[in-house]
């Protein structure tokens, strides 16, 4: 490391400072307090302990139902579906519907698309009850093969996707829709599928609304 000696700069100084004395002037020395010799210095000649202020980044996850819906169309070859579909699977095989959540169309979204007095309830009582109980039947249908089963995938038809105008299903807000979309998975070598009966968007993802079927 580079390191520069004080010692010629001190020198110049004591010769200033005498030959001012014998003109017979003065001199003074303005020293800052942080550097002054002997201010408060610990003990041994140890510099003082620096304090280092840090910050820590925060994360904020937004609810994607609490943003506006928009017209893009979804896809099924995506991370971000591919996280979903893999939820879905995990509920099923767990017999946990709280997994399989995020694969269940948002609840703030619901309220914006829905023309009824109260969404939140319908949400609650109706759809969300229906999503458990198709949980609960996809998993007994796994039986004992429930551990050894594997995800395959999500096949979603094109042919059955539309866009449904406002006033359509009680909707204020349109939406894509696909019907009969299907839920692979392997057992043993052999592959078997569960429908997944209707799925619509919200900001370009597919969410499910129906597992087994329309009630």
């Amino acid at each position: 490391m580079l390191r520069r000696s004080l010692l010629p700069g001190a020198a110049l100084l004591a010769g200033l400072a005498l030959t001012a004395v014998a003109c017979g002037g003065s001199t003074e020395t303005s020293t800052s307090p942080t550097t002054a010799a002997g201010a408060d210095q610990p003990a041994g000649g140890d510099a003082p302990a620096s304090t280092t202020a840090t910050s820590e980044a925060t994360t904020t996850t937004v609810d994607p139902g609490s943003l506006p819906q928009t017209e893009d169309r979804p896809s099924s070859d995506s991370p971000a579906f591919d996280a979903r579909v893999q939820a879905l699977w995990d509920g099923i095989v767990a017999d946990d519907p709280e997994l399989a959540q995020p694969m269940f169309f948002p609840l703030a979204a619901y309220e914006q698309v829905k023309d009824m007095a109260d969404p939140a309830s319908d949400y609650a009582n109706r759809l969300m009850t229906q999503y458990a109980g198709d949980i609960h039947a996809y998993h007994a249908q796994l039986g004992d093969d429930a551990d050894k089963a594997t995800l395959v995938g999500m096949t979603v038809p094109d042919y059955n996707t539309q866009w449904i105008n406002p006033g359509i299903e009680y909707n204020v807000i349109g939406y894509w829709r696909v019907l009969d979309s299907t839920l692979t998975y392997e057992v043993d070598g052999v592959e078997q599928s569960f429908n997944v009966k209707s799925m619509i968007s919200w900001r370009g993802e597919w969410y499910v609304v129906h597992l087994i079927a329309i009630k």
